[in-house]
């Protein structure tokens, strides 16, 4: 090995060492280059370091928000439950209250109205609709009876109408209709028409409540469904004339289904009855008072 001067390196601008070693030979600049390098090296490694301290930094941060969004979302959902558990109690206070006021409103309205014994006119009930000797049952049967088509008869809708009509004041009955999955009962104008297809509903002269299989709602247009509670046994019907209200009661445990308002009656009004559920009769009851 020798040691090599500058004037051994041809072309060369600067003073330099060489190490030869056989044929290979190492320079060493004289200018520091090779610290600079191994500087440029330290500083990329410092910030190779520091960046992979920030992502560290960054990953915390992000799993501490994770972290407060799951914390979020279950006091969210814990305030959801508390929220639908506190709707809940709210709501059977207030349909307790109802119950209560709805009560108060029964008796007030049995103070002020008639008990009415009700009767079905066997000149409007349909060919196929059966009426009980004493009028106070109705049924559809699969036999079509050979009946004088008066002007009074339904022909197209298995309805039947009661005998008394109602022009003023406030009156209220009650018909049975445990064991009968299709039918309707209410009130029914005069003039409601009784050899064409109509809808049931109060646009067309009739305010009614209609059993269907296992829902119950007011017949109107579109249909109102009723609070869900057990399907009533007997149906209680009160209406009052001049104040154009018609009111449908379960007549079982004295609650408040449903009531139609804002009528104004200018004509005779009937009861009306109509059945689809074959062989299972309507019986109509004039009612205990209404708040008995």
């Amino acid at each position: 090995m020798r040691l090599v001067g500058s004037k051994d390196l041809v072309g060369s601008g600067q003073d330099t060492f060489t190490l030869d070693t056989c044929s290979q030979r190492t320079f060493i600049p004289r200018d520091g280059s090779a610290c600079s390098g191994h500087s440029r090296y330290c500083r990329v490694k410092s910030s190779f370091e520091s960046l992979t301290d920030k992502e560290s930094e960054i990953q915390k941060m992000e799993q501490e928000q994770k972290d407060s969004i799951s914390g979020v979302q279950k006091e969210s959902q814990n305030l959801q439950s508390l929220i639908t558990f506190q709707f809940a109690e709210l709501h059977q206070i207030l349909t307790e209250k109802e119950q209560r006021l709805l009560g108060d409103v029964w008796r007030s309205e049995s103070a002020q109205s008639q008990n009415v014994s009700v009767t079905l006119d066997v000149e409007t009930a349909h060919a196929r609709l059966e009426v009980s000797e004493d009028r106070k049952r109705v049924r559809w049967t699969e036999t079509r009876r050979s009946l004088p088509d008066t002007g009074k008869r339904f022909t197209d809708r298995l309805c039947v109408l009661g005998s008394e009509g109602f022009t003023s004041g406030r009156h209220y009955w009650e018909v049975e209709v445990a064991g009968n999955r299709g039918g309707c009962v209410g009130i029914a104008a005069e003039s409601v028409e009784r050899k064409r297809p109509v809808t049931l509903t109060p646009e067309t002269g009739i305010w009614s409540t209609r059993r269907w299989d296992d829902g119950f709602d007011a017949f109107t247009s579109p249909p109102s469904c009723l609070p869900a509670r057990p399907i009533p046994g007997r149906v209680g019907v009160y209406l009052s004339y001049e104040s154009g209200t018609v009111s449908f009661y379960d007549a079982d445990t004295k609650s408040h289904p449903h009531t139609i308002t804002g009528n104004i009656f200018m004509e005779k009004l009937y009861p009306l009855f109509a059945t689809w559920h074959e062989n299972q009769w309507l019986r109509t009851c004039s009612g205990s008072a209404l708040g008995v």
